[in-house]
């Protein structure tokens, strides 16, 4: 039989490039990767208003960003953008929105491309969470869950993804939740919304790389519980591996990972192991080990955010 030199041509390709990009990837566990300047870029944070939102804000400022700041919570956000301005900011913008409503996020992404520009680097931050168990939750909490957690990004996608195509340059940062790689309990609806928008990301990530938009970048950050007013009254059982993350911490990883243009973010580095054991161990030993770890029972002190008056 004549060989097929196309595939054995093809095979060597495959295996040269799979090659470089695993020698690569050793490299760059040995000495950070070059980090991208930022100065300019203009950065919409939703969520904005309080919390880890708030930080990046401040962070982004920092670095020189031009930020654009999206919360539903007008005074918490105003708050934001003056402690923003003070850190010196010079080119700070602050809107009200509700990312739950497709409407609203549309209306207001077209006011900041007439009033700011074209946003090149997309944070989707805002969050909500439930802590109740399945069948006491009630209907228009889960409703709410996916509105803000997960269909938020399908709209905000849609409203500045078009000009990052048409630019080639653009940076898409999907903060989801060590929730959405592992079901938690009492976190049902929470989980589906966080599993969904880590899904979502991951799917356009895939759909760059297909149609060769190089200059589309994408970051996925799942951390383990930040101690944030959302999650007041959560613990964990085993601090050693599964600390609550102080917020300051979590920015300074999450600044790191998108200036760095890292595809994938867990905290601690913990959850890259539970996700490993999981997809290999035996369910009754994949039990055993959450139940040691505390993870059945880390939501049976929640209290979460108090209702703003």
């Amino acid at each position: 039989m004549t060989p097929n030199w196309k595939s054995v041509e093809e095979m060597l390709i495959f295996l040269g490039k799979s090659l470089l990009s695993l020698l690569e990837s050793l490299l760059f566990t040995i000495i950070p990767r070059p980090r991208k300047n930022v100065a300019g870029e203009i950065v919409l944070i939703t969520g904005a208003g309080g919390g880890l939102g708030r930080l990046l804000a401040l962070k982004f400022a920092s670095l020189g960003s031009v930020l654009v700041l999206w919360d539903i919570n007008e005074d918490q956000n105003e708050e934001t953008c003056k402690l923003v301005q003070e850190a010196g900011a010079t080119r700070v913008y602050a809107y009200t929105c509700d990312c739950s409503r497709k409407e609203d996020v549309y209306s207001v992404a077209s006011q900041v491309k007439k009033e700011v520009g074209d946003v090149s680097i997309l944070i989707n931050n805002a969050g909500v969470v439930t802590g109740k168990s399945f069948l006491n939750c009630p209907d228009d909490l889960m409703e709410k869950s996916f509105d803000v957690n997960f269909k938020a990004h399908l709209w905000t996608y849609k409203a500045f993804l078009p000009a990052m195509i048409a630019n080639n340059h653009g940076h898409l940062v999907c903060i989801s939740s060590s929730a959405g790689l592992i079901g938690v309990n009492k976190l049902a609806d929470y989980c589906a919304s966080k599993f969904a928008a880590c899904g979502f990301a991951e799917s356009v990530l895939a759909e760059t790389v297909a149609q060769k938009q190089n200059g589309i970048k994408t970051t996925i950050v799942c951390p383990f519980f930040i101690k944030t007013e959302m999650f007041t009254g959560v613990s964990t059982g085993c601090p050693f591996l599964l600390p609550l993350l102080e917020p300051e911490y979590a920015v300074t990883k999450i600044i790191d990972a998108i200036l760095q243009e890292k595809v994938y973010l867990y905290m601690p580095k913990f959850i890259y192991i539970m996700v490993f054991l999981r997809s290999i161990l035996p369910l009754k030993t994949a039990l055993i080990l959450a139940e040691y770890l505390g993870v059945l029972n880390l939501m049976d002190g929640f209290i979460g955010a108090k209702k703003k008056e």
